[in-house]
């Protein structure tokens, strides 16, 4: 597997830093690649006499990232620490931290020489620490690195005790402008409660959401969530963050009412009637969930591609942790047909005018600026010019009615195109000469991209695979689809040997094979090399295949 090139840059960043600086933290929001570049850390770092743990806060992480890391790392053996196993043989040991800080579990702990953390942010708790101050007091050079994509906790404590430093930090904005994750459509929507909304007092975690729903859960803003929703984003799958539980069940009844499938998640929602509900919204059964701070952590659905903030976040990080739900971009393996190239962001409160982008500094000591309170805002009435507070709608200066403020757009980001294609380590031909079609080559399979009238569409077969559709959306989206494809299934020194036909002339056998197929290359056409000869070969033993899929989406298409 070859890493994507930011992935590599952190990598190597974190294990400078651990020779040089110690303890070091990667931070990376969700759709980086955190597990693969964990384990690209540990296979760079290990040696065959030391031990590597990996700490896992959740039991299905240990058995999912060991399967990731084996893509990395082929020729290195994990083994798992969990409910159901105590196996310390592995040259990685994937754990479970409920499981392991238990002393019984840490007496029979052998020394450990490196802890990787994922989700590191919860180093600081209680569980974490025992296991830690274990592995230190076996090993005084026990060395600790950690992968987040929220390194500033909500109650503000910090993570300098466990981290030295900050190695590197990948921001939402790359990874959107790149194509990893898709961009925000942001429509702030004034309902006239945002100077209350100012005043609500602040607790220890968070604002005093019961204060909350007081101000937000009224019939008239219910109503006028649903029909701005209805109006900017109602075909799209829907994640909604109420206050409370109240909130979240009278907003949901205001969506059935409106002939909406939507449900409600609470913390009291049981497991397997949350799973169904999760399901349901994915394969497109239910189109909105309303929650209460249920799915900001953990839960991802690529499908949805709009969130919905009906109370105000007190932290940066609970409302990146909430818009992030949507960012994800869609893989057609999973769900077939389900076209996304963009989130529709609608904030009812406060959360993204008083925080602004999603990218975030890191700050290890925890003192994060208390900027949730500011001057209520004003507006000036268009008929005397007298500044008058946001939310009323009659000038109380001159009697004039104010009308009803169309929603501000946010564009968070200036995206940049990225030609990946440059920079990828697979050349990428342009078959016909009209950037129509593009495909790359390797020992284990093909990719192309095919542009139809705008619309992009990755087509990729493994050796001996089927031809298969992985991505359908904007030229960077497929660009970043099918390049990942290639790095997955190709090795590093497969992409060297692949670059030796870059420049080699056409053989005289994939001449007669092109010729066979109605492609005519003259001996003196110098264009014409062995890898481009590949690449042309590969789609005419295809061609069959791919029409097919592509005239499928393009009737599914024009027939939406």
């Amino acid at each position: 597997m070859i890493l994507r090139e930011y992935q590599e840059v952190a990598v190597n960043d974190a294990s400078d830093a651990l020779d040089k600086h110690g303890n070091t933290l990667v931070v990376a929001p969700t759709g980086a690649g955190k597990t693969i570049m964990l384990s690209a850390l540990v296979g760079k770092r290990h040696k065959s006499s030391q031990n590597v743990l990996v700490l896992q806060h959740r039991d299905e992480l240990v058995s999912q990232n060991s399967t990731k890391f084996h893509l990395v790392n082929p020729s290195l053996k994990t083994s798992e620490v969990n409910a159901a196993q105590k196996d310390w043989s592995g040259d990685a040991v994937f754990a479970m931290v409920q499981t392991l800080c238990r002393e019984k579990n840490l007496d029979n702990m052998p020394k450990v020489d490196l802890i990787v953390v994922d989700e590191a942010h919860h180093t600081i708790a209680d569980t974490y620490q025992r296991i830690i101050n274990a592995a230190k007091k076996a090993n005084e050079g026990v060395q600790i690195v950690g992968f987040t994509a929220t390194p500033n906790r909500g109650d503000k404590k910090g993570l300098r005790d466990v981290f030295t430093n900050c190695s590197h930090q990948i921001e939402i904005s790359t990874l959107i402008r790149e194509g990893f994750l898709v961009p925000p459509k942001t429509f702030v929507i004034d309902v006239g409660v945002r100077d209350e909304l100012r005043q609500v007092r602040k607790t220890i975690s968070d604002f005093d959401m019961a204060q909350v729903e007081r101000i937000m859960n009224r019939r008239a803003i219910n109503k006028r969530v649903v029909e701005e929703w209805d109006d900017k984003a109602g075909e799209r799958q829907t994640i909604v963050f109420c206050s409370t539980v109240q909130h979240a069940e009278d907003l949901c009844e205001e969506f059935v009412a409106c002939g909406i499938e939507a449900a409600t998640v609470t913390g009291d929602t049981p497991r397997h009637e949350r799973e169904q509900i999760l399901h349901d919204l994915s394969t497109g059964h239910v189109q909105v969930v309303v929650n209460v701070a249920v799915l900001t952590e953990g839960f991802d659905s690529p499908p949805v591609s709009c969130i919905v903030l009906t109370r105000p976040c007190s932290y940066k990080a609970t409302m990146v942790q909430m818009i992030g739900r949507g960012l994800r971009t869609v893989n057609q393996d999973e769900f077939p047909g389900v076209v996304k190239s963009d989130c529709v962001v609608m904030d009812f409160g406060t959360s993204v005018l008083t925080h602004g982008s999603l990218d975030d500094s890191v700050n290890l000591d925890g003192s994060q600026n208390d900027n949730t309170q500011g001057d209520a805002p004003v507006k000036i009435c268009s008929n005397c010019d007298a500044e008058i507070p946001l939310n009323v709608r009659e000038c109380p200066i001159c009697g004039h009615e104010i009308e009803r403020p169309e929603p501000e757009i946010l564009e968070d980001f200036v995206l940049t195109e990225v030609d990946l294609m440059e920079r990828s380590p697979f050349r990428w031909i342009d078959l016909f000469g009209n950037g129509a079609c593009m495909s790359a080559s390797g020992f284990n399979g093909f990719a192309l991209i095919a542009d139809v009238d705008g619309l992009c569409i990755a087509i990729v077969k493994k050796k001996d695979g089927k031809t298969r559709v992985i991505s359908i959306g904007t030229k960077r989206h497929v660009m970043a689809s099918a390049d990942d494809f290639m790095r997955q299934n190709e090795t590093g020194d497969s992409a060297k040997k692949t670059k030796r036909w870059l420049n080699d002339a056409v053989s005289i056998k994939q001449r007669e094979l092109l010729a066979k197929n109605g492609v005519n290359v003259s001996p003196i056409d110098f264009s014409w090399t062995k890898y481009r000869a590949a690449c042309m070969l590969n789609y005419i033993w295809n061609k069959r295949f791919i029409d097919h899929l592509v005239n499928d989406i393009i009737a599914e298409e024009r027939s939406a």
